[in-house]
């Protein structure tokens, strides 16, 4: 079994997965980070994160983790804690051990009772100029300034 007498030269390894399967990049407990973080893909935040995150995925700060910077994403769950603005385009989750202090702009907000939360916060809609505004809108500014 051991001792064999066939040859097998290496092999590469092949992997089965395909580019579109994601993976998660991990910042584990006891690890300190300084800078700025880009990834297509899934960041878990365990440890210390001092910089900014951009993911074109979903963000998990765990309970042990801390994060003093912006952070940029499609969904995110917050059970640490974040010091910083926070655009997250789809759900933004604060978890009841979750800590936010810092701006949020998000799609869709859930916040577990516990959860902590200083800042301003605009949700659903991205902010619009004058000239974007419904016609309905713009039309009840009108009679309004010509009321005046």
């Amino acid at each position: 079994m051991f001792n064999s007498k066939e040859s097998n030269p290496a092999k590469p390894i092949t992997s089965s997965t395909s580019t579109n399967q994601s993976s998660v990049n991990i910042i584990g407990a006891g690890t300190q980070i300084e800078g700025e973080i880009k990834s297509d893909n899934d960041i878990r935040v365990d440890g210390k994160m001092k910089g900014t995150i951009h993911s074109k995925s979903k963000v998990v700060i765990g309970s042990t983790g801390i994060v003093d910077g912006d952070m940029v994403c499609e969904n995110a769950d917050i059970s640490g804690k974040v010091f910083g603005k926070v655009e997250v385009s789809d759900m933004l989750f604060l978890k009841s051990t979750g800590y936010l202090e810092g701006d949020i702009i998000t799609g869709k907000l859930v916040v577990e009772a516990g959860a902590r939360f200083t800042g301003s916060c605009k949700m659903g809609v991205k902010e619009m100029k004058p000239n974007e505004k419904p016609v309905s809108q713009q039309m009840q500014m009108q009679k309004e300034s010509k009321a005046v």
